[in-house]
């Protein structure tokens, strides 16, 4: 199924998400667990508190589409997260969900679309500045970028997909766009030509969950477009890289958050963890085997890691007995 008729099926599990109001919230930001490469920002009280959000409502709410009553995949989650779905990549079929229309705040699953933005404007070999903002990221980074010198675009993009680096966000939006503002506008816009209708960006991120957030459809749908950039997806299902950096010895060691992948789940190739207080840990993430790609999105997981493999094993299980999949 082409890219267009994918996001169709998915427009009908976001039109008209009602949702509650949140709160205006600042929250630390960063992944669970930490690359080998990685450091750590401030603490949550340097940026602000206060209880989990969610986006607010849409404007203009509208009818909900067609959504098939029967499930794919029967699974129950004993804690489940505040919102998810699994789907069939191939065909857009969607084989799971859990209150998926929610608009929730997504923490450094944000990353997606700098990174989109990023592999369709730098050459990966182009040197990107290491500025003054960017080394005044919080939350997790690389932790190692050299002030006042470059770094290769595919260093950063390493190192903004695997450790989560925020200061490796910054530095490419400033690159890409002149300012980290002018590169949301143009996130924005890329959401809007991808009709992601439920998804609005403040950072590229993802530290600031005010006024950042978006839904399991959205989401998958993001992740689909940047794994058919043979750049990205080669990226995102690296566990570990060893890259050129201007430091002394010449290069970084950048670990993969990805619990999938670091656990050897079959199939793993993706795509982006996350966590902040108000978004908690949240998970895009993407298996192969054979011709079939499932994307499993959790927002607000108790336990991602578990609950992804849980569901994609039970989605291959589910299309295997599938005479209709065969």
């Amino acid at each position: 199924m082409g890219s267009v008729a994918f996001a169709g099926l998915l427009a009908l599990l976001v039109a008209a998400a009602v949702v509650v109001l949140g709160s205006d919230r600042l929250d630390r930001a960063g992944d669970a667990g930490a690359g080998l490469a990685a450091s750590s920002g401030p603490p949550a009280s340097a940026i602000g508190g206060g209880p989990p959000a969610e986006a607010p409502p849409t404007p203009q709410p509208h009818d909900w589409g067609r959504i098939p009553s029967e499930a794919v995949v029967a699974l129950n989650l004993r804690k489940p997260p505040r919102s998810g779905l699994l789907v069939d990549a191939t065909s857009g079929r969607v084989l799971w969900r859990h209150e998926p229309e929610r608009r929730l705040p997504i923490a450094s699953v944000t990353k997606m679309m700098t990174a989109l933005l990023v592999a369709e404007r730098t050459t990966p070999r182009e040197p990107v500045a290491i500025t003054r903002e960017a080394l005044a990221y919080t939350g997790s980074g690389v932790g190692l970028l050299p002030k006042g010198k470059r770094a290769q675009a595919e260093t950063l993009l390493y190192g903004l997909l695997l450790p989560s680096g925020n200061d490796a966000a910054i530095a490419l939006a400033q690159h890409v766009a002149g300012s980290v503002p002018r590169f949301v506008r143009m996130m924005n816009a890329r959401a809007r030509e991808l009709g992601l209708s439920c998804t609005r960006f403040a950072s590229p991120s993802g530290i600031v969950d005010r006024g950042n957030w978006s839904c399991a459809p959205d989401l998958a749908l993001l992740a689909q477009e940047l794994l058919r950039v043979p750049r990205l997806a080669r990226v995102v299902r690296t566990p570990l890289a060893v890259m050129p950096l201007p430091v002394r010895g010449g290069r970084v060691w950048l670990a993969n958050h990805n619990p999938l992948l670091r656990a050897g789940y079959r199939g793993a190739d993706g795509v982006k963890t996350g966590y902040t207080d108000a978004a908690g840990r949240c998970f895009v993430a993407s298996a192969t085997r054979g011709r079939t790609r499932l994307i499993a999105v959790l927002l607000g997981s108790p336990d991602p890691g578990k609950q992804a493999a849980r569901l994609l094993d039970a989605g291959f299980a589910a299309l295997a007995n599938s005479p209709a999949h065969n």
